[in-house]
């Protein structure tokens, strides 16, 4: 395996793709920091959960942050989140809904791993738009992507609850 280290962030720079360096603490790479940090939490999740149709999602949705995380480091590229993948994940959202009781309800994470585990990813996606929203005025940001880190958290809450349902009927 070749060296994993540069040397070259040891006086708290980073390069952007475009060879730009910014300091590590500026705005955008905070935002895609935690985004990278949300795609684990996803893999740990995936990790856990007990569907399998779970786990395509989550795959699907850490596939979709490789190029959220792309486009914060592009800016003035191509936008790669659009408003088809906040559609995309509402429909999921919406499937995955209609096979939990209806209403919204506080959580207590815990009754599963997976539900745990998406628990956590929620919270990480939550902080991804605030982190995100906090950046706008740098261009990091459509309004499709912001939708798209609310959408996530929703799908996370959902999924959760759909594990937890799982876990009760073989109780």
């Amino acid at each position: 395996m070749a060296k994993v280290y540069t040397r070259t962030g040891d006086q708290g720079e980073t390069s952007l793709y475009s060879g730009e360096r910014v300091p590590k603490c500026c705005p955008r790479i905070d935002a895609y920091g935690t985004v990278d940090e949300l795609q684990a939490s996803l893999g740990l999740a995936r990790a856990f959960v007990s569907h399998e149709s779970v786990g395509e999602v989550l795959y699907e949705l850490q596939r979709s942050l490789v190029h959220a995380m792309a486009e914060m480091a592009t800016l003035g590229g191509e936008a790669r989140i659009r408003a088809e993948e906040v559609e995309g994940l509402e429909q999921t959202i919406d499937k995955f809904s209609a096979l939990v009781p209806s209403g919204f309800s506080f959580q207590v994470p815990g009754e599963s791993a997976g539900s745990a585990a998406l628990h956590v990813a929620r919270t990480v996606a939550r902080r991804c738009e605030r982190v995100i929203l906090a950046s706008i005025d740098e261009g990091l940001a459509t309004s499709a992507t912001l939708a798209f880190f609310n959408r996530i958290s929703d799908l996370c809450y959902v999924l959760a609850r759909y594990e937890d349902e799982a876990k009760e009927e073989e109780r």
